[in-house]
């Protein structure tokens, strides 16, 4: 059988740039996988690994030009854009290798025995160890941060993992750059160049969730594909943790007080925060609950003229500007919904960005309507015109979990302690993962606090993907009781030769 062949393709066009590679067959991805696993052992060493972190880093700073030029070709989104997406992703590679240095992740925890307990409690010490070979599935919208040089794949390798990443085909030769990279990194810091691999191809994504090797994996994307690789991670003989990052709503909700005092500026900032890379962040605010009225009109003639102004742009790839046209046109249709801003298609290759408004009593009236309350990728959000806080409530139970909830107040309201700020905050909490107050939840910051992930489907599991603690998805712990200190791991000998932080108990 002929090899399928793997094309970089100009988004802004439709044509094919070039062949980058070819798809991996079965015999391809077992031997990335084994190779990856044969190379586990050369990352055990901490500075090593925090030597090729950094490496990674400087030498996708070195290749800067190259790089952004062959992500702007492939994916539209801009020297400016992807310019500060290289920074944010070698920023989290010398993070991580900060984090491999202080050593706190390993969680290294003593407990001395005492016989004066009942029972008697034995001597124990803990800490954790890396899964083995992770794999990583790249994300669309972002080509570097979540990609083949994404936090992902610079958490696993921190945490003592090799990497198998399958490449997303929007942006293939972004990829194979990437990863030369970072293989010439490994070989720089005197690891194996095979720490890091990537394939191409849909039924490698499927050969490599099911390789007896792989120990984990990775996951950013839609619903559906992070769906049908998570089942397929349980369903293996022996199950493996999948951390998917799926779909999200990220509503907002603008209480009444908060529109009478600043309806014109939370309009212009939503439309700011929707159109942000032409909708495409997994973070976009898709449902905004508004107080019906005066002042949620002024909200949205904002809104409407902000959107208005903005220019159409690109989207990643045809499939995704032809899912965004075709859901658009069936959530307009739909009876009671207006759009003041038709968004939709803005030319042969480009969508125009836009808003649909709809009353919550509609929404809660379930059926058809349940589709609004369904990501839609791209440039474009729903006002929930709401008739008072109880039906507001009442539509934020309807809705499943999110990465982000948004909260618009009034000075009063931020100020005021407990009340009805208070409960919103209460509510949304239990819907999301990040909880964001007079912002906008698009920007991810890279720090150790950030949680990015949230209650299902935002995620599979309740992991970050973003921020210094998302490197414990890659590891487990272990207990040695009554282990002579001459067989501990170093890491947990009585003199602390590595000089790790740690937690003792007892004397």
């Amino acid at each position: 059988m002929a090899a399928t062949p793997v094309w970089s393709v100009d988004p802004r066009t439709g044509k094919h740039r070039e062949q980058v590679a070819v798809e991996a067959t079965h015999r391809e991805v077992d031997e990335a996988v084994r190779a990856a696993h044969a190379a586990r052992g050369s990352l055990a060493d901490a500075g090593r690994r925090a030597a090729f972190l950094r490496t990674a880093a400087d030498l996708l700073d070195e290749a800067a030009s190259h790089v952004i030029e062959a992500a702007d070709a492939e994916t539209a989104l801009g020297p400016g854009r992807l310019t500060g997406e290289l920074a944010r992703t070698t920023g989290q590679f010398r993070a991580f290798a900060d984090a491999v240095d202080e050593g706190s992740y390993l969680d290294i925890r003593i407990d001395r025995a005492d016989p004066t307990t009942a029972p008697p409690r034995p001597e124990l010490r803990r800490y954790k160890v890396p899964l083995g070979v992770v794999a990583v599935y790249a994300a669309s919208n972002f080509p570097l941060a979540f990609s083949v040089p994404g936090g992902d794949t610079a958490s696993a390798l921190a945490a003592g993992c090799p990497v198998v990443v399958k490449a997303h085909p929007d942006h293939p030769a972004t990829s194979e750059l990437c990863a030369s990279l970072l293989r010439r990194a490994a070989v720089v810091a005197g690891l194996p160049a095979e720490v890091v691999a990537v394939v191409h191809g849909f039924d490698a994504g499927l050969e490599l969730i099911r390789h007896p090797l792989v120990s984990a994996a990775g996951f950013t994307g839609s619903i559906r594909g992070g769906r049908a690789l998570f089942d397929a991670a349980a369903a293996r003989p022996v199950p493996i943790p999948f951390h998917g990052e799926l779909g999200s709503l990220n509503p907002v909700v603008v209480t009444a007080a908060a529109a009478a005092e600043r309806a014109e500026e939370i309009g212009g900032g939503l439309a700011g925060s929707v159109t942000l890379g032409v909708g495409q962040f997994c973070v976009k605010p898709g449902l905004v609950l508004v107080p019906e009225g005066a002042d949620g009109d002024r909200l949205a003639g904002a809104l409407t003229k902000a959107l208005g102004e903005t220019e159409p742009g690109v989207l990643l790839d045809h499939r995704m500007r032809e899912n965004f046209v075709a859901g658009v046109r069936e959530r307009a249709a739909l009876p009671g919904v207006d759009a003041p801003v038709t968004p939709g298609s803005g030319g042969e290759h480009t969508v125009g960005a836009g808003y649909l408004s709809v009353p919550v009593r509609t929404l809660l009236e379930g059926g058809p309507y349940e589709v609004l309350l369904e990501e839609c990728f791209g440039p474009v959000t729903v006002l929930a015109r709401y008739a008072g806080q109880d039906e507001a409530a009442a539509l934020l139970g309807r809705l499943p979990g999110n990465l982000t909830a948004t909260l618009q107040l009034s000075a009063a309201e931020a100020d005021g302690g407990p009340g009805p700020a208070a409960e919103l905050i209460s509510q949304v909490t239990t819907l999301a993962g990040r909880v964001v107050v007079n912002g906008w939840p698009t920007g991810v910051a890279v720090a150790p606090a950030q949680h990015h992930g949230g209650p299902y489907p935002a995620a599979t599991s309740h992991s970050t993907s973003v921020g210094g603690t998302a490197i414990e998805r890659w590891l487990r712990p272990v207990a040695y009781q009554s282990v002579p200190d001459a067989l501990l791991p170093a890491e947990l000998r009585e003199a602390n030769p590595l000089n790790l932080p740690r937690r003792v108990t007892g004397g």
